[in-house]
């Protein structure tokens, strides 16, 4: 079986406070994206699993610990599955990048091999502990985190075109969120609601991810790819995703958006770059 495992935008995000576990809660307006890992799982007649990464950004992966065999443990201990699988991921997907590439490899194995099965509170709690706290994002493909418990499935889903720019900075996200020092407001703004599209991105430009800023002031070449890539003609806006480190500028237009990706690779011909579009 081939599955795709797609990544995840932060068109916002805002830090609204610490919890006394030590996560923090954020609020979140984020959409997959067609850029993703490819799957192959089956079957296999062995007492272990057998988990290879392949790709660009394969070596980058931890071989004995990672979303993929933890995930597995835990449906097994959770006697959710039995049997063992022989399991290869293509990595297309730049690792520590912000875009959430080993959570979505664990979700969407979990979503496939659970297929005829309800995720239970428990299970979901478990994998979010263990996998990430943004292990649900990717049960929609677009949607608003109004709190780490509660994701709100956005019905209206708005075509868009991104640019993806990954200064090859691996980015951690307990080392950014840990420099967070300065909460925002919980916000009750509500685009889900908003069925308009250009009212969407305006709404959107006008916010910003809280993470950013730490980034930029590390990594100071963040800050010159976003003001480089905002300036282009056709660009809604032009930020961050996650802790970073991946950039990108958003689009109306696909056509608009290669053309700036071929512009900005003569800028940066040393960085990673990519054309993505809404899932």
């Amino acid at each position: 079986m081939l599955l795709k495992s797609f990544s995840k935008i932060n068109l916002t995000l805002n830090v609204t406070k610490k919890q006394k576990n030590g996560l923090h809660d954020i609020q979140s307006y984020y959409c997959l994206i067609d850029l993703h890992d490819k799957i192959r799982i089956s079957i296999n007649n062995k007492k272990k699993d057998n988990i290879k990464f392949k790709g660009r950004f394969s070596r980058f992966i931890d071989k004995k610990k990672n979303s993929v065999n933890k995930t597995l443990n835990i449906l097994r201990k959770k006697k959710l599955i039995s049997k063992y699988y022989s399991i290869v991921i293509k990595k297309e997907i730049p690792v520590f990048a912000g875009l959430g590439g080993g959570t979505s490899n664990a979700a969407f194995i979990a979503k496939y091999l659970l297929e005829n099965k309800d995720f239970s509170k428990s299970v979901i709690k478990t994998l979010e502990h263990q996998i990430g706290s943004d292990f649900r994002l990717f049960f929609y493909n677009q949607g608003y985190v109004s709190n780490l418990k509660t994701i709100i499935n956005i019905e209206k889903k708005h075509k868009l075109y991104f640019l993806l720019v990954f200064p090859r900075i691996k980015c951690s996200t307990r080392l950014i969120y840990s420099k967070i020092n300065k909460y925002s407001k919980k916000s009750n703004y509500q685009l889900q609601k908003t069925k308009n599209k250009t009212k969407f991105l305006n709404l959107i430009k006008n916010k910003k991810n809280d993470l950013q800023s730490v980034v930029e002031k590390k990594h100071p070449i963040i800050k010159k790819i976003i003001r480089e890539i905002e300036q282009k003609k056709g660009c809604h806006f032009s930020r961050m995703t996650g802790s970073g480190s991946v950039c990108y500028a958003v689009f109306s237009s696909e056509k608009t958006a290669k053309t700036t990706l071929k512009n900005v690779k003569r800028k940066f011909p040393y960085l990673w770059l990519s054309f993505a579009k809404t899932v």
